[in-house]
């Protein structure tokens, strides 16, 4: 009898392994992670696919200088609607930024998404992206367009004083974290990534302000975009990881999905789009508003490092401080 006993609990182990294996893998919000980079990646949808191309700066290779048009472009503004009246690109189209994706689905030509600064509009770009839309988002939005409509970058473009952002210091060693947890209740990665796709255009806490990064950097995961060379030359945030060239899926397990990841760049617009792409797969995920430009534009404006001026406002060769006619009114 003991023998049996024994021979019984032996065979036992490799069900109970099992089990235990099959209760691991049916986490509903691991699998709907694993379900939805696999489709990512199945589809091209990568954060370099994503990146490709996906800004316009506003010059005359767009606009129609006879009637400051685009005509190429289904131009989407998504500023307000008090807004888009006081003054807007002539042939936009006022358009919610939770209804972008619907409107999307009608618009017959390419997309040029227009905001206030860009950032939005980077952000809202890289979400129709995901949905296989053909979209752009506008350099500077439309304070780049006209002198009239700059004020939001004109009061955030400038050099800040804090002892968090400091100039010595390689970027945080990377180490490997866990996977998010994700659970929209879907099963398909098309249907896992158009409801997360959904739930992004609702998130209007995306962003976040330099004084809250730089008043207490160690409460989230900082994340750097831009060459090592930048980094030497212009500074980071006190702590930064550098995963420029690391973020991708295959790249993912570097980021803590435990913490509040924050990414920045030079304007606040890739960061935007950056952080478009790692909300939809279930990070928390900010953008770190005007990027560098907010902290040290005064270093950037004039500097060839990295083409800094092009990617500072009213940097040389940026693309801002157009003087582009505008129309009046509602659509």
């Amino acid at each position: 009898m003991k023998n049996l006993i024994r021979l019984l609990a032996v065979l036992m182990i490799p069900v109970l392994a099992l089990t235990s294996c099959k209760e691991d893998n049916n986490n509903p919000g691991l699998q709907e992670f694993e379900t939805l980079t696999s489709y990512m990646a199945q589809n091209d949808l990568d954060l370099s696919n994503v990146l490709d191309g996906w800004v316009k700066a506003a010059t005359t290779d767009i606009v129609d200088p006879a009637d400051n048009s685009i005509p190429g472009f289904f131009v989407m503004d998504i500023r307000s609607s008090d807004q888009f009246e006081l003054g807007h690109i002539p042939g936009a189209v006022n358009v919610a930024v939770a209804d972008a994706l619907t409107v999307a689905e009608t618009a017959g030509k390419p997309i040029l998404v227009v905001c206030y600064t860009g950032q939005t509009a980077a952000r809202v770009t890289g979400l129709l992206r995901l949905m296989n839309h053909e979209a752009y988002s506008l350099k500077w939005g439309m304070a780049g367009w006209n002198p009239y409509f700059e004020d939001k970058w004109i009061s955030n473009a400038g050099d800040f004083d804090t002892p968090n952002w400091v100039l010595t210091g390689d970027p945080t060693p990377k180490a490997e974290f866990g996977e998010p947890i994700i659970n929209t209740g879907e099963t398909t990665g098309a249907e896992i990534l158009r409801a997360r796709v959904m739930a992004a255009l609702q998130n209007t806490s995306w962003g976040i302000s330099k004084t809250d990064v730089l008043g207490n950097p160690g409460n989230y995961f900082l994340n750097n975009m831009w060459p090592i060379t930048s980094w030497d030359e212009f500074g980071h945030i006190s702590g930064a990881y550098r995963l420029n060239e690391d973020l991708s899926i295959a790249g993912l397990r570097y980021l803590n999905p435990d913490k509040e990841i924050v990414t920045y760049c030079y304007t606040g617009q890739t960061s935007s789009i950056i952080s478009a792409w790692l909300d939809v797969l279930g990070y928390k995920s900010r953008s770190l508003l005007f990027g560098a430009n907010g902290i040290v534009h005064s270093k950037m404006v004039n500097s060839d490092v990295d083409s800094a001026k092009k990617k500072s406002w009213q940097g040389e060769g940026s693309g801002s401080g157009n003087s582009f006619q505008y129309a009046t009114g509602p659509n």
